[in-house]
């Protein structure tokens, strides 16, 4: 399908591993030129390589720190104008209610949840009355799918579903469609971290997490490419009347109303 992404600017975070790197070659494969940030700027400039060896696009990369909102605000600056903004940076740690500290929460809503807000306002300030101007926040289906091992981000990301459709609801008035993709389990770096903790939690031990994939749709995770895939779509002028809301990517876990 073309997507009629051709000549079109995204900025996307977190986007030297997992979901964030699949959505950047994908929009690169479109034809979008793209800022890519994260804090790994080695990463970073590997992908710009990987990308500009394939597809006529331009590539800048943001090596930073983005867990605040100066951060924020400085990356918004260097990128300019750009169409299309991808939320995708995050760290919400894993753990029940008595192991997970305030501060540990707080570091990780700065990043994602605050994060997410502050780019997002800022983008809307500059691309508002402009046509095809798009946010997709990728959030996470602990947001609709709780979870007392995950307290933290099932917390986290309910308040960004909530801001995604309160946003979406009217954006499209100002030309901006804000839209949500709530992943399931990923196969990324991050999904390894919290798998071992649910391993802890629900085996005992936390080498025996590749067990849990038995209680998955399909016996398996999401791919990083199947969430860049709907990313791409819903960025696209093809997805033009969808926003102010989210749409969950699990493989069914969230509608049967499990954790896994």
């Amino acid at each position: 399908m073309e997507l009629n992404l051709t000549g079109k600017t995204a900025l996307i975070t977190g986007a030297s591993k997992g979901i964030g790197y699949s959505c950047a070659l994908t929009l690169a494969a479109e034809g979008c030129n793209l800022h890519l940030a994260a804090r790994n700027g080695a990463a970073l400039a590997a992908l710009k390589a990987e990308i500009e060896a394939k597809h006529d696009v331009t590539v800048t990369i943001h090596p930073a720190d983005l867990g605040s909102a100066e951060a924020m605000i400085a990356l918004d600056a260097a990128a300019g104008d750009y169409d299309i903004l991808i939320n995708n940076a995050g760290d919400i740690p894993a753990g029940p209610l008595e192991e997970v500290t305030d501060e540990a929460i707080r570091t990780g809503f700065e990043l994602k949840v605050f994060g997410y807000i502050t780019l997002s306002r800022l983008f809307w300030q500059k691309r508002k009355g402009k046509p095809d101007s798009v946010i997709i926040n990728v959030i996470g289906n602990s947001g609709e799918n709780w979870d007392a091992a995950y307290f933290a981000g099932s917390t986290g990301n309910a308040s960004l579903m909530s801001f995604t459709k309160a946003i979406g609801g009217r954006s499209l008035d100002e030309g901006i469609r804000v839209v949500g993709v709530n992943p399931g389990p990923v196969d990324t770096d991050r999904m390894f971290k919290i798998m071992k903790r649910k391993a802890i939690d629900m085996l005992g031990d936390e080498s025996r997490w590749k067990e849990l994939y038995e209680k998955y749709p399909g016996k398996r995770p999401a791919t990083a490419q199947e969430v860049a895939d709907l990313c791409a779509f819903l960025a696209s002028p093809k997805a033009g009347y969808i926003t102010g809301t989210v749409v969950t990517i699990d493989g069914g876990i969230s509608a049967r109303g499990s954790v896994i």
